[in-house]
């Protein structure tokens, strides 16, 4: 039987299951959350996001999913510093030229709190002086830290980041820290929308 979950990862975990900095490290890892042996992440987050990753044991569809060449759209939600006028979600959504070179299209709006939004472990280090606001952000690529680096260079840097959709399978209904078993995509269309599985592991 082959495995396919939905995890929301919390914040400061890292996206795989073992640390290899230290053999004494006191950082969580997936395997603190995830007791499912053979799954492997289906893409990565970095450890200081939250939200939706995919997992599975299905070698083919792990690769289908995180594989930038097939340009999988993920959208993120984003608190930002300070509150982003029409130019810089213009340039967010036309492209934003990084150290490695201009971004894609994305898609880029305001938006208010999310609402059900799960308390962060570590509070954002907000400044007093300066209001905060969100962001829904959407992009079909996935280079290191891409969100972050894009948000910064329109001038309101990221303070809370999070994933909330994958291609079709979104957070919806999954607390933060637990995961569910998802069906198997069909082999000829791998990434058909998901429906419910089992209820979330906690």
């Amino acid at each position: 039987m082959s495995w396919f979950i939905r995890f929301n990862k919390p914040f400061d975990v890292l996206s795989q299951f073992t640390d290899r900095g230290s053999v004494d490290s006191p950082r969580r890892t997936l395997s603190d959350f995830i007791d499912l042996p053979g799954v492997y992440p289906a893409g990565r987050l970095d450890r200081d996001s939250e939200g939706l990753m995919l997992l599975t044991d299905d070698g083919r569809l792990q690769a289908r999913i995180a594989d930038p060449k097939h340009k999988m759209a993920k959208t993120y939600w984003a608190q930002v510093e300070g509150i982003p006028d029409g130019t810089a979600l213009a340039a967010l959504r036309d492209g934003v030229e990084l150290k490695d070179g201009l971004t894609r299209p994305a898609k880029a709006k305001l938006i208010d709190e999310p609402p059900g939004l799960w308390p962060r472990t570590s509070p954002i280090r907000a400044r007093k002086s300066v209001p905060d606001s969100w962001i829904e952000l959407t992009i079909r690529e996935g280079r290191n830290r891409q969100v972050r680096r894009m948000t910064a260079a329109v001038g309101h840097p990221t303070l809370r980041l999070i994933r909330r959709r994958i291609g079709d399978w979104t957070l919806d209904g999954l607390d933060s820290g637990t995961w569910e078993t998802l069906p198997l995509p069909p082999r000829s269309d791998a990434l058909r929308k998901h429906r419910p599985g089992r209820k979330p592991r906690r």
